[in-house]
């Protein structure tokens, strides 16, 4: 498998906003349920929001619904995850990856971790 390709993280404020891009799996993107994922400084990774083939279903943690918009686009075999009214605890380290069959959870299978994009926000 080759390794998501994760950017658009930063440093900024609460209250502020940030879009992260996920760019992967080249002619196949199309075909996963893909998901983003976040861990913590001394946290395992937890899920955060995931998104069907399709993109007609979306799913999300509670502490980030109402707050964050999932998408992809899947002629750039890319995804998005549109973070407004960032608070102090969305600092993470962001991850994408292929979820199923429970949209929650990343594939068993899947190894293939990126380096991810570092989020901080101060408070």
């Amino acid at each position: 498998q080759v390794q998501p390709i994760e950017s658009g993280g930063g440093l900024v404020q609460a209250g502020g906003s940030l879009r992260l891009s996920c760019a992967a799996f080249g002619r196949v993107f199309h075909t996963y349920v893909m998901g983003w994922f976040r861990q913590a400084p001394g946290k395992e990774r937890r899920f955060v929001a995931s998104i069907s083939q399709s993109g007609g279903s979306t799913y999300y943690a509670d502490s980030v619904k109402g707050r964050f918009t999932i998408s992809r686009d899947n002629a750039k075999n890319t995804m998005y995850l549109q973070m407004n009214s960032l608070k102090p605890e969305d600092t993470a380290v962001y991850y994408c990856a292929p979820a199923g069959p429970i949209v929650t959870i990343p594939l068993p299978d899947f190894r293939s971790w990126g380096q991810g994009t570092q989020v901080t926000v101060s408070s």
